[in-house]
């Protein structure tokens, strides 16, 4: 029925009759048959994929006794990508020609992830880097990736989920580099919907180990922007937490919060002090603000011991920002009893540390005598030359952050008295104190220089 008189002599094909009974029929054998009769038949790679696209059959375990009995084993999706897959991809460029026509292809055959890939690999003048973030949006966006990972490829839903959110971080990564964190944050939201499934991760409806997924990613690529300058003004807003952008993510308030004290924990961690800081005042966590001021205060304390020229403002700096955590608490609603029990001992520990910086100012300024009087002074210590003799444990209860400071502050104290007559023996005690509180506390390992002092004291 098919054939045609062709050239005198000679049978041939109605080529139009065949290629419609090839689509229709939509059968291996005869496409393959019509392919390797009619090497010519399609001039362009773009006829000759519609051509197979047509011809494409669903292939269902039902019905395979019947089609295998009959002989007429379908044209299948994973037929047509293995095929494709056996040429380079110079085949389909024209050896970079022609550098969409790969992709081109790759994604009319639902090979969406190799499509993407590719596209984002691609270099040039410009590149194609941004249509593969924009494609990995929709194709994420609509929960089809898995779906055009490609024959041939061992590649579970996580993993191609994990693909698109690499491409598109690594595009929002760009803006965050350059400070344009308005957009970065949009793309990192993208990113994380994608590793979640896409839009049922945004409505709640993905499963349980697709919400976790983004919650997670959510969570990582969130913190990268509040740890840059202006993130905490971009998430949180101008004062508190629920009037930035952060509460379009995570509308709940336990979840604000919770999120925000694990990104002040990392900021310590990376030595971001002040912005662990002002995120604890954000959440009201005034106690555990008030905990780093300490430590950091302690930090500058020392260094002003050691004559480093930053020590001292620093210092002053950190104690006018313990003082206004202080007031902050002290009119806020949202402490606790608890809450403020843990602040008063965070702000004893602050004034301590303060009376010690002073006591260092004092000796700078050749005011050995004051700074003398003032060390006696701090209870912490025990140096009250009236006070007995009796042995106590001077850091039982001493903040470490206080605990630091104090090698320092006797050498500083032992240095005033040299320059100090002793009219009346009180000096003599106060040494012979210091002596008893270095003694006792030899296993600290102390600096080696505080122990020579104070045997030539002796």
């Amino acid at each position: 029925m098919l054939r045609m008189g062709d050239r005198p002599g000679r049978p041939g094909y109605d080529r139009k009759k065949l290629l419609l009974y090839a689509i229709i029929c939509g059968c291996r054998r005869q496409i393959d048959r019509l392919l390797k009769d009619l090497p010519t038949l399609f001039n362009t790679i773009e006829d000759f994929l519609w051509f197979k696209l047509s011809a494409l059959r669903e292939y269902s375990s039902a019905s395979s006794s019947n089609v295998a009995n009959e002989g007429l084993v379908p044209y299948m999706l994973e037929d047509l990508q293995n095929y494709l897959n056996k040429f380079e991809p110079s085949y389909y460029t024209k050896s970079g020609k022609d550098p969409l026509v790969y992709p081109y292809i790759l994604l009319l055959s639902i090979q969406s992830l190799p499509a993407i890939l590719y596209l984002s690999k691609e270099v040039g003048e410009e590149g194609y880097h941004v249509d593969a973030v924009h494609i990995s949006i929709t194709l994420a966006d609509h929960g089809i990736l898995p779906e055009g990972v490609g024959s041939g490829q061992k590649m579970g839903v996580m993993d191609a989920c994990a693909e698109a959110d690499s491409i598109i971080r690594q595009y929002g990564s760009i803006y965050l580099r350059n400070g344009n964190l308005d957009l970065a944050l949009e793309y990192y939201a993208q990113a994380a919907a994608a590793m979640g499934g896409g839009e049922v991760s945004w409505i709640g409806q993905g499963n349980a180990d697709q919400q976790r997924q983004r919650s997670s990613m959510l969570k990582q690529l969130l913190t990268e922007i509040l740890l840059r300058d202006g993130g905490i003004q971009l998430l949180l807003g101008p004062s508190g937490m629920g009037e930035g952008e952060l509460k379009k993510y995570m509308m709940d308030w336990r979840s604000r919060q919770q999120f925000l004290l694990e990104a002040a924990h990392r900021c310590q961690e990376a030595g971001l002090y002040d912005k662990s800081v002002e995120i604890h005042k954000r959440v009201g966590a005034f106690a555990m603000a008030l905990q780093t001021v300490n430590k950091c205060l302690s930090d500058a304390v020392c260094a002003l011991a050691h004559n480093m020229l930053d020590g001292e403002s620093r210092a002053v700096a950190l104690i006018q920002s313990g003082n206004e955590i202080l007031e902050t608490a002290r009119y806020s609603s949202e402490a606790s009893v608890q809450d403020k029990d843990l602040i008063s001992e965070q702000q004893i520990i602050l004034r301590q540390l303060e009376a010690i910086l002073h006591i260092y100012r004092l000796a700078r300024a050749g005011q050995t005598v004051d700074a003398l009087r003032e060390t006696i002074k701090l209870p912490c210590l025990h140096l009250d030359p009236q006070s007995s003799n009796v042995s106590v444990d001077v850091f039982r209860n001493l903040s470490p952050h206080v605990q630091a400071c104090v090698p320092d502050l006797l050498k500083v104290a032992l240095n005033c008295m040299d320059n100090v007559r002793d009219t009346d023996g009180t000096l003599r005690a106060v040494k012979s104190k210091i002596a008893n509180l270095v003694a006792s506390n030899m296993s600290r390992n102390w600096p080696q220089d505080l122990y020579q002092k104070v045997a030539q004291c002796i």
